[in-house]
């Protein structure tokens, strides 16, 4: 029951920060806040308890909910946490609790309906992570989009409208081609077993042709492509980013876009194995292609933010690398870099939202000399760049060294060329470094350095990239287990599609050998 906790309380927070603005403007944040330390505090003494638990080898799960909700359509309501999902559920609270701090001075209207809408993405997030009911799973998914659209419509900057729209669109369409999957996957295997269910676990082993599983693994695909994002569904992110408040721009980056790559593993490649497995060249090369362009256009962009939006563009094509690779090296490594760029990405948000809010631009062409007036956000901010290009030492490095070093056995060209992107990066990296806080000031700029309450929070940012840097293991041990199952599950079900395969064709052949002794004998009378 905790896991269904964790949303509820994040639910009725939201709307009672909503309905004390009335009173105060001041306590919205303070609910927000407690609410979200206090789900966090749950979270990491789940994590501490766990080791101790004895799982049974037969199940996943470290923890479990399953209770009915709508049994004539056979939908459940379905919880479940696992070593993949847990550390991203911290990601999220402990993001979440770095957005409300950000927003403190930032928000000044309607600061009630703001931390509604930002607690309730919050929620529909882990419930995202945690939905093991494909009905259930999309109804989270959708809870997170319209807090959002309504984040960057109503707190964005003077594009909002348009970028708000767009971000709609593309997610709300690729939604929808997800549901139809869904509901193909459904009626499908309700077709050849005569139960008609959402639960994933019942799921797993659905009987598909190959074109069938073909349709309906593309429909997720394209649904979890857009939200990661990859190139070519990719056009919605610098517009979203840019316009968004930073909150929303730390919630974009950092969460966002790890659901799409969740959805990826959890459902594209253990659903449908086979035709994923056939799909992975050019999944492979998409993530590719999503590595160069965005590391290129990175450099190519004078707006701070809409450059930071690029780079995500890039570091996802090194997750979309991992997961068609498909393997335990290239999986962990997908996962730290899901986390780590999700602290380092959303500092760098952090840092370009406290530029602005001092004076009023993110043209990097009007900044230059700010170290000497900032020299605090100056070292912040390099300190987040070099974590971005993946320096040895901080949690970048490892997700991106275990990717390549497990696509390597996937596909050695692809991971030769994706290196490339590292370079590149480097490149953008100091280049933000070079622009906006090195050589003369292009404008007498004025700006006061970070308070202490950013620093705070900047100190918190730091601290994981490099304890995940230095000691990630506790983060492989943990999400050990849950990859094996995962990577044996889809072996297991290939093998099975494979002999299926293999007994329609042996049994086409026979029949029509019969068919061939038939017309001879009847030729001969």
């Amino acid at each position: 029951m905790i896991l269904g906790w964790l949303i509820i309380i994040l639910l009725i927070s939201g709307l009672a920060a909503w309905y004390s603005e009335r009173f105060n403007p001041v306590w919205p944040r303070v609910i927000s806040l407690i609410s979200l330390i206090f789900v966090f505090a749950l979270v990491l003494l789940l994590w501490m308890q766990l080791p101790s638990r004895t799982v049974p080898m037969k199940t996943m799960w470290l923890v479990e909910m399953n209770k009915e909700w709508i049994p004539q359509l056979g939908v459940r309501f379905h919880l479940a946490l696992d070593g993949l999902s847990l550390p991203l559920i911290m990601l999220t609270l402990f993001l979440g609790i770095m957005s409300v701090g950000i927003s403190w001075t930032e928000i000044k209207e309607r600061v009630g309906f703001f931390h509604l809408n930002l607690l309730w993405i919050l929620a529909g997030i882990i419930g995202v992570f945690t939905a093991l009911d494909l009905f259930l799973f999309y109804f989270f998914w959708e809870l997170m989009l319209v807090p959002m659209y309504f984040l960057i419509a109503l707190w964005g900057h003077e594009n909002r409208r348009y970028a708000s729209f767009k971000f709609f669109l593309f997610t709300q369409l690729s939604g929808l081609l997800m549901l139809i999957s869904i509901i193909g996957l459904y009626f499908i295997h309700g077709h050849n077993t005569g139960v008609y269910t959402f639960n994933y676990m019942d799921l797993l082993g659905t009987s598909l042709t190959s074109s069938e599983a073909a349709w309906l693994m593309l429909g997720f695909f394209i649904a979890f492509a857009v939200k990661l994002p990859a190139v070519p569904f990719h056009t919605w992110l610098p517009d979203a980013h840019t316009e968004a408040p930073t909150a929303g721009s730390v919630i974009l980056a950092g969460l966002l876009l790890k659901t799409g790559a969740y959805g990826l593993i959890r459902f594209v490649v253990p659903l449908f194995p086979q035709a994923a497995f056939d799909f992975a060249p050019a999944a492979i090369t998409l993530g590719f292609i999503g590595i160069l362009y965005g590391a290129v256009l990175a450099f190519s962009q004078t707006d701070l933010k809409r450059l930071v939006a690029y780079t995500s563009v890039s570091h996802m094509g090194f997750v979309l690398l991992g997961i068609f690779a498909w393997n335990e090296l290239a999986l962990q490594g997908a996962l730290m870099q899901m986390i780590c760029h999700g602290i380092a990405t959303g500092a760098l948000f952090m840092i370009a939202g406290a530029l602005q809010e001092r004076i009023h631009t993110r043209d990097m062409e009007r900044m230059g000399g700010l170290w000497t007036v900032a020299p605090r956000m100056g070292a912040v901010a390099l300190f987040f760049a070099l974590a971005s290009l993946g320096l040895p030492g901080l949690g970048n490095f490892v997700g991106e060294f275990l990717v390549l070093l497990g696509s390597y056995q996937k596909s050695a060209v692809m991971t030769v060329l994706a290196t490339t992107g590292i370079i590149i990066a480097t490149v953008y990296a100091l280049w933000i470094i070079q622009r906006a806080f090195h050589g003369e000031q292009r404008e007498k700029l004025k700006i006061h350095d970070f308070s202490i309450r950013e620093m705070l929070l900047m100190s918190v940012m730091i601290f994981p990239l490099v304890w995940l840097g230095l000691y990630p293991q506790p983060v492989f041990e943990k999400s050990r287990d849950a990859f094996h199952h995962l990577l044996n599950a889809q072996s297991e079900q290939r093998l099975r599609d494979n002999k299926i395969e293999v007994t329609k064709i042996r049994g086409f052949e026979v029949e029509k050998k019969m068919k061939n002794a038939k017309e001879a004998v009847d030729g001969s009378l």
